[in-house]
Parts: C-alpha cells; structure tokens; sequence
C-alpha cells in the first residue's frame, strides 16, 4: 500500500486514508488504482465496514489536474474511467461504506461520498461537483439516486459549491458531526454493519442499490473521449483562478 493512501484492517472494519494533504488528497491515477485494489480486497478479508477520509484540512479534491497537459487525451480518459470504475466498487460494495468528509470537497471527492452508503460531514464542509464544466458525465445517476432528480440537475448545471446543512437537508449527507463526534459514529457503524449476516447483507443490497453500472460508465466513456478533452480541461482551470 503506498504512502498516499493508509490502510488499517482491524475487527471486520477497514479504514482507508488518502494521506497527500499537501494537494488537498487531490486523485492521482496511482491512489485511484491503490483504493481500487484496497476496495476490492476488502471484499475478501471479513470487512463488514469501510471506512473512507482524508489527512490534513481536506476531504478530496477530486481529480490530480497535475501536469495533465503533458499527459495524451487517452491517459486522461483511462483515468476517469478508473475513477469511475472505483466509484462504483464502492457503490456496490457488499459490506456498508461510510464517508467521514470535512474541508473542501471537490469533484470526485465528493462522489466518492456520494457513492458511500453512510456519509458524514463536519459542519464547515463545502462540496462542488463542476465535472459538466468541462464536459465530464461522472456520477450524475448516483447523485441523483442520493438527492433526486431535479437538485441533482441544478447541483451540476450551475456546479456552485453547497455547504454540509444544504447536503443534509437534500440527504447528500447521512449525517453532520464535529470530528470528536466521529469515533462513537464509527462504533455505531460498526454495530449496525455486524448485525446481519454477511448473506444477508449482501443479498439487502442487491436488492436496495440501483445498478446502472454499465449505462454510467457508457455515458462517461461517451463524455470523455469527445475530441478536446485536454482544451476544455485547460479553459475550465483558466476560467477558475
């Protein structure tokens, strides 16, 4: 496990922590590929709750734009397509998600929330989705599962930034707690993900989380791999300094 994302494995709970605070757990291709490899593992090892956060003052910024210009069109759109993929691991994980979010929580960050089926936040977090901004599908049914259709439209179309009170009250969040609060929301976590049955669990998610897997990647795949990907990305950061 690299450095950029920690790992801790114990009593059916496993606690992933994106650990570059010195780029707000921005998304590189190498921590995507570690928090698939560690989300699919945990599928083998007992975990009956994951839990995902971030060291330092952020959650995620979502997508690493570092030196994405010298990458080619192509790399850029394997990445999001891995993002995509590890989003719906976690969707469709069969043992319950928890996203513990505080900071600034940007893009894919906060589908990765979005994607958990517990989500806290702390009472100052903000979240922004500007993935449409440069011509980017990334979540969209997933988000509109969590909060319904027509916010959905109006979270992506304007990508303004809404705070953990908003993301509450249209029940992007589960839950918002200061971080002294979070240890006793982990145990209660844990307590509730250990009362069923592996079986059973699995078999109530399969029954309770829409799959759309092959229709979200198709609508990404479709959004991405439009000729120009590399330019709308540049004029999006030059329209956002």
């Amino acid at each position: 496990m690299s450095d950029e994302l920690l790992r801790q494995h114990d009593n059916h709970v496993t606690r992933l922590t994106l650990n570059r605070a010195q780029k707000a757990n921005a998304l590189s291709a190498s921590v995507v590929e570690a928090m698939l490899d560690a989300v699919e593992y945990a599928a083998t090892d007992g975990t009956r709750l994951l839990i995902l956060e971030g060291a330092g003052p952020h959650f995620c910024a979502g997508f690493d734009f570092t030196d994405v210009q010298t990458q080619s069109e192509g790399d850029l759109v394997l990445r999001f397509i891995r993002i995509e993929t590890l989003l719906q691991a976690i969707y469709h994980a069969p043992f319950e998600t928890l996203a513990l979010a505080h900071g600034r929580v940007f893009g894919a960050g906060a589908d990765i929330v979005a994607s958990c089926s517990l989500r806290i936040a702390a009472p100052d977090t903000t979240f922004r989705l500007p993935g449409l901004r440069f011509g980017v599908v990334l979540g969209t049914r997933r988000l509109m599962h969590r909060v319904g259709a027509d916010r959905a439209r109006e979270i992506l179309s304007t990508s303004r930034t809404f705070d953990s009170d908003e993301a509450l009250a249209c029940v992007f969040l589960t839950g918002v707690a200061p971080q002294a609060e979070w240890p006793a929301i982990i145990a209660g976590a844990k307590t509730a993900a250990e009362a069923l049955a592996p079986a059973a669990a699995i078999a109530l998610r399969r029954r309770t989380v829409t799959d759309s897997r092959a229709e979200d990647m198709m609508e990404l795949a479709r959004s991405v791999s439009t000729p120009g990907l590399k330019e709308r990305i540049r004029r999006y950061r030059e329209t956002s300094k």
